[in-house]
């Protein structure tokens, strides 16, 4: 099978999303909350490279508490959006949309976007959904793209091989 050249984060974002609607997240609120959760990996994986500076370092006002979803060990905070959904929130306290992920994910992988889904949808549905979200992370470094290690891997293309993701079920 013919692997899709792609880099980790839409790959993450993907996953993050299937695993969000397998806990029974609409698919607009998974969208959102996917998104929160490969931009907090990329921003902790930029710290550790030196590329990004730490969170505490920026300015700005804080944001208030609100509540939070787990979803693949981070706690991502969530607002309500006008039309009553939930979402994640963004870094200035307003609902974020899930078009902007939408659109990422179907750029990403293009035509290979429900071949991969599918793939993803099986593994999820492979688990009950409380420990597809605690082993979730773990199942995503089972079959993410493989790249260079340090700065040179940042933001690389790999390849995705859906049958990593079929044999993922098995590796755990």
């Amino acid at each position: 099978m013919t692997p899709v050249r792609v880099n980790r984060a839409p790959v993450l974002t993907l996953w993050a999303a299937v695993v969000a609607e397998r806990l029974g997240h609409p698919p607009e609120t998974a969208l959102s909350l996917a998104s929160a959760v490969a931009g907090t990996a990329a921003r902790a994986k930029a710290r550790r490279l030196g590329i990004a500076e730490d969170d505490a370092a920026r300015s700005g006002a804080p944001v208030p508490p609100r509540s939070s979803v787990e979803l693949l060990g981070h706690a991502v905070p969530v607002l309500t959006a006008a039309d009553g959904s939930l979402r994640a929130a963004d870094g200035e306290g307003r609902p974020s949309p899930h078009e902007p992920a939408l659109r990422y994910v179907e750029r990403a992988f293009g035509k290979r976007l429900e071949e991969v889904h599918a793939a993803m949808r099986a593994l999820a549905q492979s688990l009950p959904p409380e420990e597809l979200n605690r082993l979730g992370f773990r199942l995503y470094e089972a079959f993410r793209p493989e790249v260079r290690e340090g700065v040179s891997g940042w933001g690389a293309k790999g390849e995705l091989r859906i049958e990593r993701i079929r044999d993922a079920a098995g590796a755990r």
